[in-house]
């Protein structure tokens, strides 16, 4: 009766690996076929989403009689909208920047979104951004900060939407705008510069290691995360610090020349209902808000960039599942025949 057990448990598991090879040579075939076809761009009509959510909203609440005058009225109205979306060019492209992670990761797909908008937009039109970051490093959100910018030198009116946090190199992509709107408990300024360097020169000399660093230039390492941090490499460290607190408090300036940046630069953050009143925003609102009122008036053009994951990312991704998949079942069975 064992010796049946474990032929049976053997032909299961070669029966399931055979299915998962089939099945992940069935899934390359379709990656292959279908990865000339993908796009890496999605445009989404906003003014249609939330007219057509509006509208099922209200059928669903309507009697018979009151939903057979509303379709009548819709018809009308939609023949007058026509009329007039002939007529009417102004549209509000929204971009969304909403993983601000310490590198400043997308900027890399905001370059792409802004560039493709450029490619349309005119100064009747208005840009959108909805940014969430609470900063991180310098070059990565100066880069994004230069690519809205990028508006700006078209002539093409830009807004900054702030629904949670924008905070220190969030900030620094705000300030950019031609008007920044924050909702009220939202995050803003933060317009400061930190660094936190751990080191272990001590650890290693109490260890007797030896650490040994080479460098060319008096100041091309100041602090690190080994070597001996002398008076001299961490006044140069902290001179490096300021200098690029200057810088911010120059670009925020120049953008926000309103604001008191003696009072703001200091660091601190504040929310929105007390940004307002130092002029690090325009206006209290959140960002739905702000585009439900442009519908009526504006086509609503989301755009949005998505890199398209090459074949070999693919294939390594169904190969791990597959794998996973195969384990796990292999896994159980002998779970069940141990219990058996």
């Amino acid at each position: 009766m064992e010796i049946l057990q474990h032929i049976l448990l053997f032909f299961s598991q070669a029966l399931i690996i055979v299915v998962s090879v089939i099945a992940v040579l069935i899934t390359i075939a379709t990656l292959v076929a279908k990865a000339k076809a993908q796009k890496s761009f999605d445009i989404e009509l906003l003014h249609e989403k939330y007219e057509d959510q509006t509208q099922a909203l209200k059928q669903a609440l309507l009697n018979e009689s009151e939903l057979k005058a509303e379709k009548k009225r819709l018809k009308k109205e939609e023949k007058q909208k026509k009329a007039e979306d002939e007529k009417s060019k102004n549209k509000v492209f929204v971009v969304d920047f909403l993983k601000g992670d310490i590198k400043a990761s997308d900027a890399d797909h905001l370059r792409e979104e802004v560039s493709t908008i450029l490619g349309v937009a005119s100064a009747q039109d208005e840009v959108v951004v909805r940014v969430e970051s609470p900063g991180g490093l310098v070059h990565g959100y100066g880069f994004a900060a230069a690519q809205l910018l990028r508006f700006r030198q078209a002539n093409i009116p830009l807004t900054i939407c702030i629904d949670k946090v924008a905070a220190s190199g969030g900030y620094l992509m705000a300030c950019t705008a031609n008007k920044v709107i924050s909702a009220p408990f939202a995050l803003v300024g933060s317009i400061g510069v930190v660094a936190q360097v751990p080191n272990f020169n001590r650890l290693l000399k109490k260890h007797d290691v030896d650490y040994k660093e080479y460098t060319a230039g008096e100041f091309k390492r100041t602090v690190s995360l080994f070597g001996e941090i002398t008076p001299q490499g961490e006044a140069k460290f902290k001179e490096q610090l300021e200098e690029t607190h200057v810088l911010f408090k120059s670009f925020v300036s120049e953008y926000r020349p309103q604001m008191d940046i003696a009072k703001v630069a200091t660091g601190e953050f504040w929310y929105g209902e007390n940004a307002i009143k130092l002029g690090l925003v325009d206006e209290i609102r959140t960002s739905d808000d702000y585009l439900l009122s442009k519908v009526k008036t504006h086509q609503i053009i989301k755009v949005s960039f998505e890199p398209k994951p090459t074949l070999s990312d693919k294939l390594s991704g169904v190969l791990s599942k597959a794998l996973t998949q195969v384990l796990a079942k292999l896994v159980e069975q002998n779970s069940i025949a141990k219990k058996i």
